[in-house]
């Protein structure tokens, strides 16, 4: 599964976008460099019922934005994404290409 494909599965089960989640990160503080990621998975498990590899896509979007590593772009594996830019405002507001 690609990680824009986490985020998008991440809006479908809580109806929220990987934006507004970042908003909610930092009116708690997790947004800072200190917060572990291990809270921010606790507060994601408990609050949404979000998985490890679910949480561990917006812990990255929280703590480094929307910029992805560049070797999966492209490439012909199960985890490719199209962009090194992550779409973060919603699968409906998405741009097509």
């Amino acid at each position: 599964m690609s990680f824009q494909a986490y985020l998008d599965n991440i809006e479908d089960k809580t109806g929220l976008t990987p934006r507004q989640f970042i908003a909610l990160a930092k009116e708690r503080g997790y947004d800072d460099p200190s917060v572990k990621a291990g809270v921010i998975v606790d507060w994601l498990k408990e609050d949404y019922g979000l998985g490890r590899g679910h949480a561990m896509a917006l812990v990255h979007v929280i703590k480094k934005g929307p910029k992805i590593d560049a070797k999966h772009v492209g490439s012909t594996g199960s985890h490719r994404d199209e962009s090194d830019t992550l779409w973060l405002d919603g699968k409906a507001t998405r741009p097509t290409t």
